[in-house]
């Protein structure tokens, strides 16, 4: 009997590890240090162009909520700027979305006239997940901190970015692996 439980949380280890996905997403800060605005004139199209977007990176779109919004829209709301339906509205002034699907994620701000002078943007993500973390290379200039992103739309809050750390997103499995193990190893299997 104790062989199987063995086996049985071998096997269960083993799945973990499977599934674990080693990828380190990267974080966006939408238009850099001066964020999601129209102030200063912000080339939204120019700093996207600049950048290589996989599956599970976070664009985080920094902004006073009094004077803008983010909404994800289609591709023909996006180039005429109608804001009427729109497929997610973040409102926080500290909004983090997870890009989950490959394609492209079309955003504007939808107070009257913001659209129409610049204040959208267009996230093309290519095939596949991120890529693995180099283990010794620096963060580069556009990848903001750490932060814990939220998962959905929604009038709470996401937490503003921490300095510091680079964002992983395997890390709360890889927690799960290591305390599975040592609970392992605490029975004497």
């Amino acid at each position: 009997m104790a062989s199987f439980v063995k086996v049985g949380l071998l096997l269960v280890v083993v799945a973990v590890f499977a599934g674990l996905n080693l990828s380190a997403a990267k974080l966006y800060t939408v238009g850099d240090s001066i964020g999601w605005t129209i102030l200063n004139n912000p080339n939204y199209t120019a700093w996207a162009s600049g950048k290589t977007f996989h599956e599970g990176d976070i664009l985080y779109f920094k902004y006073n909520k009094q004077f803008h919004n983010v909404l994800e829209v289609t591709k023909e709301d996006y180039n005429s700027c109608k804001s009427g339906s729109p497929s997610a509205t973040y409102s926080t002034g500290n909004d983090s979305i997870t890009i989950k699907t490959a394609g492209h994620h079309y955003f504007i701000c939808g107070f009257p006239g913001h659209c129409q002078i610049g204040q959208k943007v267009d996230i093309f993500v290519g095939g596949g997940k991120a890529p693995a973390p180099a283990s010794s290379a620096a963060p580069s200039a556009s990848l903001s901190p750490a932060f814990i992103p939220s998962t959905a739309p929604s009038a709470s809050s996401a937490l503003a970015p921490s300095s510091g750390a680079q964002l992983s997103v395997a890390l709360s499995t890889i927690i799960e692996v290591v305390t599975m193990t040592s609970a392992i190893v605490l029975m004497g299997l």
